[in-house]
């Protein structure tokens, strides 16, 4: 919406925070995971900043925003080559990166131009974007431009600091500890300073399961069994736009396969509106219908992730069938890639 904008002038102020980064390139000595926490002066919310591009691949600084980016970030990070882009799409945070001018979008150029700014040159053009999880990549909204711009001016302070003192970003396997620049106001202004701030692992989020009951008291009664059936619930890797103008959403895709001869047996996309949680609790109601309109049951489901066992357990548990973690599921992943090429 219109009011969530950026104004001109915040948009100068973050254009020049960005400018002047890539001017210090404080990737020179920095890593990605020489982690700076910066609390949010509207809000309080923390932000984990981390400076990309010591292997000149990608020049970028991004927030991680809240417990919640911080500790995706460090699985991420753990899960090294085999992390997906799942996982890359679902931390929340914003980032700031510069970028050759034919990846801006025409947005990007408008307020370059508004602005009279020029750039030449490869990585040489500031690109911002918001991440939230379930959700294409986006432009900026007027806080979380202000935001980011004041996570860039900290960058500035504390950047050049750690380059002289490499004991100034804690270890963050001690204790959970950050260190933060946190603000307080004196007068009109902001007055900043560093403060270790205890940072433990968020709550597991919690997840609602959504079944029809009616539903499900009938498949109990159903007698036509499958052996094994092989199940993925995975993030689609197509945005969809329910309406022009409106910020696109990944789709998740509930597949389901026949083990031995590899027939789908369901194929659902769903999207995380409001949020993945949500999206999350209606899986287990959306793998009954599909078994319903099967009229059949398995005797055993191979699931791959420990979120989709968690969420078909207790279903199995109730209509008399195993489910296991798997690594291979070749029916399921043949189909998958069968799907995928048809749909592009």
């Amino acid at each position: 919406m219109a009011e969530n904008l950026p104004t001109l002038e915040e948009w100068r102020r973050l254009y020049e925070a960005a400018m002047r980064v890539k001017e210090l390139a404080p990737w020179e000595w920095m890593v990605e995971m020489d982690l700076c926490g910066v609390q949010n002066p509207e809000t309080d919310e923390l932000g984990f900043v981390s400076v990309m591009g010591q292997l000149g691949e990608h020049y970028a600084v991004a927030v991680y925003l809240g417990p919640q980016g911080l500790y995706r970030f460090w699985a991420f990070e753990d899960a090294g080559p085999s992390a997906s882009d799942e996982q890359f799409f679902q931390m929340p945070h914003l980032q700031a990166s510069f970028e050759d001018r034919q990846v801006l979008r025409d947005k990007d150029r408008e307020v370059i131009k508004a602005l009279g700014l020029k750039f030449r040159g490869r990585q040489a053009w500031p690109l911002f974007r918001s991440y939230r999880p379930g959700f294409f990549p986006w432009f900026l909204e007027a806080a979380e431009a202000r935001f980011l711009t004041i996570v860039l001016e900290q960058v500035l302070d504390m950047a050049p600091r750690f380059r002289d003192d490499q004991a100034l970003l804690l270890d963050p396997g001690l204790d959970e500890r950050y260190m933060v620049r946190v603000a307080r106001r004196e007068g009109g202004a902001l007055s900043w300073e560093d403060r270790v701030v205890h940072v433990p692992p968020p709550e597991p989020p919690k997840i609602d399961l959504v079944m029809d009951v009616k539903l499900l008291e009938r498949l109990k009664r159903v007698t036509r069994r499958v052996h094994r059936i092989e199940v993925d619930f995975s993030m689609f890797p197509t945005p969809v736009q329910e309406e022009r103008g409106a910020r696109p959403q990944f789709a998740y895709q509930l597949l389901t396969v026949e083990s031995q001869s590899g027939v789908v047996l369901g194929d659902e996309l769903l999207t995380a509106d409001p949020s993945l949680e949500r999206m999350w609790g209606q899986v287990p109601l959306h793998f009954v219908r599909q078994l319903a309109r099967l009229d059949m049951l398995p005797e055993e489901v191979a699931v791959r992730s420990e979120l989709l066992l968690r969420l078909l357990q207790p279903l199995g548990e109730e209509l008399q069938f195993t489910v296991e973690r798997s690594g291979r599921l070749h029916s399921l992943d043949a189909a998958k890639k069968f799907l995928l090429q048809r749909f592009t």
